[in-house]
């Protein structure tokens, strides 16, 4: 039988326990004394990262846990996954709500709960391939940076005792308006941290998580279809587990307007291509280099009971927004590499220039208020707040190909 965890520890990863279990240990009691008894929300809980980051705090038992998200098919999994896992605690105060946490029925329910001790943020639009037009990133700016503001305005109400909200690696010198995105949002919270402590963390790329193109390998091979990655990506990965784990540590240990990363060195990279081959391999395939896509296709759907060549389509990436090399923290920011093991520390960041947050999202709500903005001036919005933005615009994208 197929087990996921294993192959990521194997073959993505390579290693066979967490990173971050040392780091755990050794803080036990700190996060049992941050989180026993406490509410707890969770928005965009039913995602690969909330769902990880549940599963961290829940063993050391918060008095109730709330989680939001607007996928209500997979709030019933998650639901179905923590009762069917043996030893899980779910507090009897458990309640999974399908809303988005900017609808007027959010704010109903967080009043009537008057606020909550922590609160997790992992609403996000996480893909690159969500700005392909002016439409995606408007869906894609509201949710990750003018959306958050109205929460924060809520939580100011009610003031938590922490708030996390999850970044990205992309966020470090950006070249997708995605990565640009999450590095404003990390502005936004850090604008509201004289009410109350925000904590984020940016890291890398999640092993088979929702959407991820890993998690589609396994969709492609349940409908023998074929397997396409770049030949010439590599990205630094952790497994849905050490995804949880280093939200719940910036959560709980993190001060005040700190960012964490993990600690990865470059040879710990892997390839999508280097992924798929030994996917099929583990399902008993030997992958078959196709010249074209549609040559890949055909293979596929001739594939018969037996076979053991798999078509795959491996090619160089062309696409808008990809970015060649993968880093936690820039050459202007002050990094700590010596509190935690496996963790480095993104620390003193300041509060933002309030003025100059309120120029950038005024301007992205009157872009988007009319039906004439173009992408490249959102873009244009955006670099005048992030100079340092480089936007990376090949004119093709990640749903052009398979």
């Amino acid at each position: 039988m197929f087990d996921l965890d294993l192959f990521i520890g194997k073959y993505v990863t390579k290693r066979s326990k967490s990173m971050f279990l040392e780091d755990i240990e050794d803080n036990r009691e700190k996060l049992a004394e941050k989180i026993s008894g406490k509410t707890v929300l969770v928005i965009g809980g039913a995602g690969s990262i909330g769902s990880s980051f549940i599963k961290a705090v829940l063993p050391f038992r918060p008095e109730a846990l709330v989680v939001v998200d607007i996928n209500e098919n997979a709030l019933a999994e998650l639901t179905r996954d923590l009762r069917s896992t043996s030893g899980m605690y779910i507090p009897e105060d458990y309640m999974p709500y399908p809303m988005d946490f900017a609808s007027p029925v959010f704010e109903k329910m967080f009043r009537k709960h008057g606020g909550f001790d922590i609160v997790g943020n992992f609403s996000a639009h996480k893909h690159v391939r969500s700005e392909k037009d002016i439409y995606s990133v408007e869906a894609l700016l509201q949710n990750n940076v003018l959306h958050a503001r109205i929460l924060l305005d809520l939580l100011a109400e009610f003031p938590p005792e922490e708030y996390f909200c999850v970044s990205t690696d992309k966020a470090a010198n950006p070249v997708n308006i995605m990565g640009a995105s999450k590095r404003i949002m990390e502005d936004v919270i850090f604008s509201y941290s004289d009410r109350f402590p925000v904590k984020t963390a940016r890291f890398a790329n999640v092993a088979f998580s929702n959407g991820s193109l890993p998690a589609g390998f396994l969709s492609r091979i349940q409908k023998r279809q074929p397997l396409s990655a770049p030949s010439d990506v590599k990205r630094y990965f952790v497994s849905p587990e050490e995804s949880g784990q280093i939200c719940m540590l910036s959560c709980m240990l993190g001060q005040n307007r700190e960012i964490f990363f993990p600690k990865l060195r470059e040879e710990q990279m892997m390839a999508f291509d280097q992924i798929a081959t030994e996917l099929l391999r583990e399902y008993g395939y030997e992958a078959f280099c196709c010249r074209s896509a549609e040559e890949a296709v055909g293979m596929a759907s001739a594939l018969k009971e037996g076979d053991s060549r798999y078509p795959v389509y491996y090619s160089s990436s062309d696409t808008s927004g990809e970015k060649a090399y993968e880093e936690f923290f820039t050459d202007s920011e002050e990094v700590d590499m010596d509190r935690m093991k496996a963790l480095g520390i993104v620390v003193n960041k300041t509060i933002p220039d309030q003025g100059r947050l309120k120029v950038l999202l005024d301007g992205l709500d009157a872009a988007f208020s009319g039906n004439g903005t173009e992408k490249e001036e959102v873009v244009s919005i955006m670099k005048s707040y992030l100079p340092n933005f480089e936007h990376i615009e090949t004119g093709k994208g990640l749903d052009n190909k398979m």
